[in-house]
């Protein structure tokens, strides 16, 4: 896939960051950091949730799709190739903007881990209250 033209989108969530590329006119080889994506993604519905924006534009199967993704866990990551797919697609085609946007594929989750508080185990976790 070298030397042939891309459209790139870049997807976040959480602490996971997904550079996702597009290459038009291809067969729909998903790769994702060098592994098919069936491999990468084995939880049931994962690849399914990265595929979301392709298939409600009906472009599924039209584009080979590679993916450099990092940081993060396993939902972060997933979360964070949906919306690089959704970005790419918009910029191949700014009309399915209302489309994307309708389904919520092009509003990056803005959750993140809250930090721990002093005193306390974790962020709102507090010791085991004991009176005697």
């Amino acid at each position: 896939m070298n030397g042939r033209r891309y459209v790139e989108g870049i997807g976040r969530r959480k602490e996971a960051t997904a550079r996702v590329r597009l290459y038009p006119g291809g067969t729909g080889i998903f790769t994702i950091n060098d592994k098919p994506a069936e491999q990468y993604l084995t939880r049931m519905g994962d690849l399914d949730t990265t595929l979301l924006p392709l298939r409600l534009c009906g472009m599924e199967g039209s584009f080979d799709i590679t993916v450099k993704v990092q940081g993060g866990g396993i939902t972060g990551q997933t979360d964070a190739i949906k919306l690089g797919v959704a970005r790419a697609i918009l910029k191949l085609d700014p009309e399915k903007r209302p489309l994307l946007r309708q389904n919520g594929l092009l509003t990056r989750d803005p959750r993140a881990k809250e930090r721990k508080k002093p005193g306390l185990r974790r962020a709102r976790k507090a010791p085991t209250y004991t009176k005697r």
